[in-house]
């Protein structure tokens, strides 16, 4: 069974984004091309709080390995994390507290099931906006290695337009929380749950897409 969410798509130039949030590029490299297949394991932009206390956008790897793991291989099963038991799984609960991002999209993909088969779907903002979705990050460290880090999109029930394909779907941060969500310091946790629900604010569509999503090596527009 495919996980949820487990594809989505950034496909928006950096200076798009920029103008959506403002945040410092690191790592340039990932925006000379657009990604209209991202799958789990790859390197994910994400915003987060930096030393400097600045927003930065950086790649972390898509699958969240927490930091007392003895294996890079959990993350293949912690993608995911479900908005109910963010705050209580051992997995998640401490990162819940301190360390929050937003992985950076344009769109995600979902499958309907319809009959023996699974159609693909891909749902966005009909204007084709940049959005957050809810995410965690950890770092991990295994013998003389260099650091990783990792991250986890949080999921939630789905919203009225997306119902009809799938039961759930990524929680999307409004704009003007992006401040407290991605602030390590900030510890109203009840304000941060009550965050960490279906999109209420309209604007989702979803477009049926050809099964070539499937496939994670399949890239480029053709893939929406």
């Amino acid at each position: 069974m495919r996980p949820m969410c487990g594809r989505f798509t950034n496909a928006v130039p950096f200076e798009v984004l920029s103008g959506h949030v403002n945040a410092e590029l690191i790592e340039i490299s990932y925006y000379d091309r657009p990604r209209y297949n991202i799958a789990p394991t790859q390197q994910v932009p994400c915003i987060r709080l930096g030393d400097e206390k600045a927003w930065e956008v950086e790649l972390l790897r898509w699958g969240l390995v927490p930091s007392w793991a003895d294996d890079l291989k959990i993350g293949y099963k912690l993608i995911n994390a479900r908005s109910e038991t963010v705050d209580q799984k051992p997995s998640f609960r401490t990162a819940f507290k301190r360390r929050r991002c937003l992985v950076v999209a344009d769109g995600w993909y979902e499958w309907q099931a319809a009959g023996g088969a699974k159609q693909p779907y891909h749902l966005h903002f009909a204007d084709r906006r940049p959005f957050g979705f809810a995410g965690l990050w950890e770092r991990w460290s295994k013998g003389d290695g260099d650091p990783i880090d990792t991250c986890t999109i949080i999921t939630t029930s789905a919203c009225e337009e997306t119902a009809s394909v799938h039961d759930r779907m990524p929680v999307i941060v409004p704009p003007d929380e992006y401040v407290a969500w991605l602030d390590p310091e900030f510890a109203d946790y009840e304000h941060l749950k009550e965050l960490l629900q279906p999109w209420s604010q309209g604007g989702i569509v979803a477009t049926r897409v050809s099964t070539r999503v499937n496939v994670p090596k399949n890239e480029g527009p053709e893939s929406i």
